[in-house]
């Protein structure tokens, strides 16, 4: 881990500032809650999946892409080539949003009574409607913003947004909803609009204060639409399997005979279990943003020996990383879900899908690099595939097995996406195959479980593994003093 690269320290900020951001959006939560009351809530969790799911037709694909496309520019040093690339980015953002904003805007009535069954929701939802290109030209700024690495600018508009989000949302709901359920709707799409008009406004400037060289326009549309129609494509897939999944899980988990309440099982697998399990992933996620436009800067500049360093860098810090969290969540699983859930099931579950966090981190970072390096549409491939196989195997196992079927189906479809994407990292970065490494970090992990094991409680546990799992991986030579100084480093920053 020698070196220095500002991409893992913008990582750590980048982490920080939506952990906070969370922690305050979930405490904002607990205040709507009680000012709407629990029908409220529900009523505006539909509005809210609504606005989500055009939310996802609408953008197209286009942060990723401005992402990319920047980036990619970027690396061969032609920032004359950005304005076109943002005036593109945005055409293309106001033609796809305009569309699905209008058909959501004049099939609101339809939709709030038919699929939410509350007429009361139609204006929320045509405020949605008319909020959508305002939503998606913030998604082309900041993706221009983290291809260009500017990451502080970046953490302090979202604040920003945030705070002016629940300003906004808490005046409409004291000043003017009431106890108005269809009003309290309103207020909280108006609140989170602002904190989109806030942020629009906020990056627009900035981007204007560059002073932006300009160049004569040059063929854009084709590698535009290339690039953002795979995915755009990925995540409406995506979104459709997933409400295929919603609607076949519990019909064909009602099916098995071996549970008194599969369903509530279910539930908890779901709404228990993955919560917790991809918690500490976060970090995991701002790296796999940040590496996705470093990789095509790498990729347009022709910096082999900078990808194939980042990949492997990447993979190793993760690989660590996630057999760490994953081990230590397997330890804990029993004492934090009762401590959360107050439920020994979730603990259960959680203690066996924790041994799968590496293969589920690693993943996220592999897709990022294979994005970054021009990858999208093999990567919808294998995104279909996999999604695929699951509602078949789901649709077979569930009434058979029960959540053991579930639980196998996971792991197999999430295992075969693992191995084609790596696979495919592997041959476009040229990267060459090592298995000491993630061999011997394997092998740390299991002997400081097993040697652990023994201790009294969960707690001694934790604090044995983790003194063992470091010993080991220093003796074995995994963890170098050159390590320690890198990470020193970021501390420093």
């Amino acid at each position: 881990m020698s070196g220095k690269s500002p991409i893992f320290y913008n990582a750590l900020l980048l982490t920080g500032v939506n952990l906070l951001l969370r922690l305050v959006s979930t405490s904002f939560q607990v205040y709507i809650s009680g000012q709407i009351g629990a029908a409220g809530v529900g009523l505006l969790q539909l509005v809210l999946s609504v606005g989500g799911m055009a939310m996802t037709a609408a953008s197209a694909g286009i942060r990723t892409t401005a992402m990319y496309l920047t980036a990619a520019e970027l690396g061969r040093n032609r920032k004359e080539h950005i304005c076109h690339i943002l005036s593109g980015c945005v055409t293309y953002s106001i033609i796809c949003s305009g569309c699905i904003g209008l058909l959501l805007y004049l099939f609101a009535p339809m939709i709030a009574s038919n699929w939410i069954g509350s007429i009361q929701t139609v204006a929320a939802i045509r405020l949605l409607a008319c909020m959508l290109p305002v939503s998606c030209l913030c998604g082309v700024m900041t993706g221009y913003f983290t291809a260009a690495g500017r990451i502080r600018a970046l953490s302090v508009t979202e604040i920003a947004e945030q705070l002016c989000s629940m300003g906004a949302t808490m005046l409409a709901l004291t000043l003017w909803a009431g106890s108005d359920p269809g009003r309290a709707c309103q207020s909280v799409v108006l609140g989170s609009s602002v904190g989109a008009c806030v942020t629009l406004i906020i990056l627009s400037i900035l981007r204007l204060l560059e002073h932006a060289p300009k160049a004569p326009p040059f063929p854009l549309c084709k590698r535009l639409v290339s690039t953002a129609f795979p995915l755009a494509l990925a995540d409406d897939l995506k979104a459709c399997i997933s409400t295929t999944e919603n609607l076949i899980v519990p019909k064909r988990l009602a099916l098995f005979s071996g549970a008194a309440d599969p369903l509530a099982v279910f539930g908890t697998v779901c709404a228990m279990v993955f919560p917790v399990l991809m918690f500490p992933a976060a970090i995991v996620f701002s790296l796999a943003e940040l590496l996705i436009p470093e990789m095509a800067r790498c990729a347009a500049a022709g910096s082999q020996k900078r990808i194939v360093y980042l990949a492997r860098k990447s993979l190793r810090i993760v690989l660590l990383y996630s057999c760490l969290t994953g081990a230590l969540l397997h330890i804990s699983a029993q004492p934090l879900c009762m401590r959360l859930y107050r439920s020994l099931d979730a603990g259960t579950y959680l203690s066996r899908y924790a041994f799968l966090a590496p293969m589920l981190y690693c993943d996220a970072i592999i897709d990022a690099m294979n994005k970054g390096l021009g990858q999208q549409k093999i990567c919808v491939r294998y995104n279909v595939l996999t999604a695929a196989l699951d509602v078949l195997f789901l649709y077979i196992l569930l009434p058979k097995y029960g959540m053991q079927g579930y639980f196998f189906s996971f792991l197999v479809t999430h295992l075969l996406n693992f191995i084609l994407s790596l696979r495919l990292l592997l041959r476009t970065a040229r990267l060459p195959v090592k298995l000491k490494t993630p061999a011997t970090i394997a092998l740390a992990t299991c002997l400081s479980l097993l040697l652990c094991q023994a201790l009294p409680n969960a707690f001694v546990q934790a604090g044995a593994f983790m003194l063992l799992f470091f010993s080991l991986l220093t003796l074995m030579g995994i963890v170098s003093r050159q390590d320690l100084h890198w990470l020193k480093g970021l501390a420093g920053k």
